[in-house]
Formats: structure tokens, C-alpha cells, sequence
């Protein structure tokens, strides 16, 4: 998916950066952040694309280990509607199908 706005995990990984490092700057003014619905903070791709271009920001040596938990978790934070609505479903049509 290539969205728009972008975490600040993937900010940190486009920038080659630390999660702190992406906030320090945020802080400093050096990156935009938006607030969607007052809750999750935000960067423009293209703003955060264009400055690993200009390379102002020095990259780190920092690696992200994407784990199977986190794999698991986000798998369940981006589709608990679907899966909620599959069970539902599935509730439902036990109950026409198998009850009297």
C-alpha cells in the first residue's frame, strides 16, 4: 500500500534512522507531523522522501527486525472489523441453518 501519510516506524525506515531520531526531528521542527483524529501521528511521504533525497538527514545504522509477534499483532490491529464480521457471519448462519 502506498499511502500518502506514513508512520513514524516507516519514516524511520526510509530515512535509515531510529523511531527516536524521527521524533527529535519532529520536535525540531525539521519534519511535518500531522495528527489524524487526534490520535495517530502522521509524516507526508513525499516530504519525508525528499529529504532522504536532499540528504539532510544523516542515515544510522540501525536495523528493524519486523518479528512474527509483530507480524501477528498489526495482522490483527488492520483487520479485527473483517475478522469481527466473519464471526458474525458465521454465528448467524449456524444459527438459520442449525436450530430449529
Amino acid at each position: 500500500m502506498n499511502s500518502q501519510y506514513i508512520t513514524v516506524r516507516e519514516t524511520a525506515q526510509i530515512l535509515a534512522v531510529s523511531e527516536k531520531k524521527v521524533m527529535d526531528l519532529i520536535e525540531s521542527g525539521s519534519l511535518q507531523a500531522y495528527r489524524i483524529a487526534d490520535q495517530f501521528l502522521r509524516l507526508k511521504r513525499a516530504e519525508v522522501v525528499n529529504i532522504r533525497t536532499t540528504g539532510q538527514i544523516v542515515s544510522e545504522n540501525v536495523t528493524y527486525d519486523y518479528t512474527v509477534g509483530d507480524r501477528i499483532k498489526d495482522f490483527f490491529y488492520f483487520n479485527d472489523f473483517y475478522l469481527v464480521a466473519v464471526i458474525v457471519i458465521g454465528v448467524l448462519l449456524y444459527t438459520i441453518f442449525y436450530t430449529n
